[in-house]
């Protein structure tokens, strides 16, 4: 249990006051015993994330590979997606909730939740706060029902009686269904019955097959539905087995996947495997960004399945009073879990949370305070917006090693914040990034969040007159960056200007520093090619969004871009880019010229394997040549007196650069990067983009 600072609506979000959750008892066990398993025994749940360990032990080496492991594991995952509450503010952009209305919703086990308004539904007048917790679980049920789409008087199987599978025992009743509840617990089995389903009980050692084909009056049944969690493939093979020709199979739960082909090749079965609570689920554009599904073309959506599973409460065909075992204070939440994951049996575990409807609300708790500030601040007291895992794996540590005084930190739900808050000694942890901007004690604001704010945050950081440090890019349009180049020389020219900064970091590795020294004082122009192994990401992946990532471009190839300007000494004049078609812009070959000659090539490409280090510069100047792979090794061909040099982890500047930057705070400057060449980087990035996009 902690305190985290309740969050704010964001664009297209409900807050919700909660009133009651409901523990989803499959998933959460498997969560909270995954999160006290060994190194090695979550290693051995997860064998594909190992083999990507192993790849990158090659490249990058083996302990920045177990930083990033531990890194990765140590963030904290708040529980739970089954929420009834009442809606206190909505954020920009939602349509059909106020202030006052009871929605069911997927939040998570907290006092105060800010939901996507698709992944809620009012809850009908006559349906309490605690059946309408079980709105989510019983959308996921609906879900599968809706894929073995049962028609009245079919014999359906469900295998598993769980929440879920109680629940679907209920709604394919209510769609005029014979039903076959199998499962090994007797008092589930008597809850299946007492909801008009036949059963079998598997701790009896009873022949399901049998049992299903005397219940199908021997033709085999129409439709199984198994709702079970096993590593056994035991469950659909019985399913398989079951079924009369041309039989429906659909898996909601967990089970193992080691199908015979020839138990559906005889019977030309179809099997499918149901995704949560509905179409929607996992697409961005409908539940963050809000786009629902027309009607006509995708009748049943996530949030209108929540709607029928509560007008089926709401008209009495759902029951869930039965299926609630447990109830406790949600400060008891520890005791739950133990209940959930010992010998005691249960069901249905509900949290409820403390009420303050008969007083008006007052305003949430946005911030937390872990310990007093420092009485005299000096310079470079941080404010950190944004709190991710490169942030909090690579960032913070840096500005902390730099001797920075971390003040805020800032994160949209609270969660991670707390964490970073707690585990770097920050003074404070908000939801509220507007209290960074006017806390007069912060001199420096980070800024870490996803790339379509950045540009708002650092032109609010020049306004509230403090140094910013914002990671990469520092904005996705020439619009964006005209505005910033047009405030900050509005307050240089007033002489309150301060520091302003991308973190370009290639330019701050040991490895660069020292090619950079070796190249220095030659006067002939250079010749260098990046070649940079990126790797795939989805295209559903944020940064692919060209409205909030930007695109790899203008998210990623910054870096290199801003590299070769900086090993070239001189300014971009042209910029020429030449995608490959079938990647959608991620495989790319880009050039550039330079004002003294000098051309670069960066080789973008995202078609090729994984276990080739990521990245490698060469650089051909006046019969020598350079080749860094991965920053880790530096080689020299013709240069007297040098070799190689090698470091024994790989270092791309991430410290150095935040050092460089809290030393300049502290002097007052230059900047480490004069804000002109920010700019010359940042917009010869977007032509190169938008030239890949051509």
């Amino acid at each position: 249990m902690a305190d985290v600072p309740a969050p704010l609506p964001g664009f297209g979000q409900v807050l919700i006051h909660t009133e009651r959750t409901l523990v989803s008892a499959g998933t959460e066990r498997m969560l909270v015993e995954f999160g006290k398993a060994s190194l090695i025994d979550k290693a051995r749940q997860q064998p594909d994330k190992v083999r990507q360990v192993v790849d990158k032990v090659r490249t990058d080496g083996l302990a920045p590979t177990l930083e990033t492991v531990r890194a990765k594991l140590d963030q904290p995952l708040a529980l739970g997606y089954c929420n009834a509450g009442t809606v206190i503010a909505v954020g920009p952009g939602v349509t059909g909730f106020a202030p006052g209305d009871r929605v069911a919703s997927n939040g998570k086990h907290a006092e105060i939740v800010a939901v996507p308004a698709n992944l809620c539904a009012r809850v009908p007048d006559g349906v309490s706060s605690d059946a309408a917790a079980f709105t989510v679980v019983g959308a996921i049920a609906l879900q599968g029902i809706r894929l073995v789409q049962p028609t009245l008087g079919e014999a359906v199987v469900v295998t598993g009686l769980g929440l879920i599978g109680l629940m679907a025992v209920q709604l394919l009743r209510s769609h005029g269904c014979r039903v076959l509840g199998i499962d090994y617990d007797p008092a589930r089995l008597a809850l299946a019955a007492s909801f008009g389903a036949q059963t079998v009980d598997l701790s009896a050692g009873a022949d399901t097959v049998a049992a299903a084909t005397a219940f199908s009056r021997g033709r085999g049944v129409d439709a199984v539905i198994v709702t079970a969690s096993s590593k056994s493939s035991e469950p659909i093979r019985q399913a398989a087995h079951m079924c009369r020709k041309r039989g429906r199979i659909v898996l909601v739960g967990v089970t193992g996947l080691e199908l015979s082909r020839a138990d559906f090749y005889e019977k030309e079965l179809t099997f499918q495997v149901s995704c949560s609570y509905g179409p929607g689920r996992y697409d961005p554009a409908y539940e963050e960004k809000g786009n629902d599904y027309p009607v006509g073309f995708v009748r049943w959506t996530e949030q209108r399945n929540f709607e029928a599973v509560l007008d089926m409460m709401a008209g009495g065909q759902l029951d869930v009073a039965p299926l609630i075992s447990h109830r406790f204070a949600v400060l008891e939440a520890e005791r739950a879990y133990a209940v959930m994951g010992g010998k005691e049996p249960s069901l249905g575990i509900l949290f409820d949370y403390p009420s303050d409807q008969a007083e008006p609300r007052a305003e949430p708790v946005r911030t937390v305070r872990l310990r007093d500030a420092s009485a005299a601040p000096g310079p470079a007291r941080i404010g950190f917006v944004g709190s991710g895992n490169y942030a909090s794996k690579v960032l913070i540590p840096a500005f902390r090693a730099a001797g920075a005084e971390l003040g805020s930190v800032a994160s949209a739900a609270g969660v991670s914040g707390l964490h970073a808050a707690r585990k770097f000694g920050f003074a404070e942890t908000t939801t509220d990034a507007e209290r960074i901007f006017a806390d007069d004690t912060i001199d420096t604001v980070v800024v870490t969040t996803r790339h379509d704010s950045h540009a708002d945050l650092v032109l609010r950081a020049i306004a509230a007159g403090k140094h910013v440090f914002v990671e990469k890019p520092l904005g996705l349009s020439p619009e964006e960056l005209d505005a910033i180049e047009a405030a900050q020389e509005a307050r240089i020219a007033e002489g309150t200007g301060r520091l302003v900064m991308v973190g370009f970091n290639r330019r701050f590795a040991p490895n660069v520093v020292r090619a950079r020294q070796l190249l220095a004082g030659s006067g002939e122009p250079v010749a260098m090619t990046m070649t940079v192994n990126a790797g795939a990401i989805p295209a559903e992946h944020w940064t692919q969004d060209s409205e909030v990532g930007g695109g790899r471009i203008v998210g990623e190839v910054c870096h290199f871009v801003d590299l070769l300007r900086h090993l070239a000494g001189a300014a971009i004049v042209e910029v020429r880019t030449r995608a490959m078609e079938s990647a959608t812009g991620d495989t790319v070959s880009l050039q550039l010229a330079f004002a003294n000659g000098s051309i670069g090539t960066i080789h973008y490409f995202a078609n090729g394997h994984s276990g080739l280090a990521k990245e490698r510069l060469e650089v051909f100047s006046s019969g020598r040549v350079l080749r860094l792979d991965n920053f880790r090794r530096l080689e020299g061909y013709g240069f007297k007196g040098f070799r190689r040099q090698r470091l024994w982890r790989q270092d791309k500047g991430q410290r150095a650069c935040a050092a460089a930057f809290v030393e300049a705070v502290r002097q007052g400057g230059p900047a480490p990067i004069p804000f002109e060449e920010l700019l010359e980087v940042s917009r010869a990035t977007l032509a190169l983009a938008r030239g890949a996009s051509e």
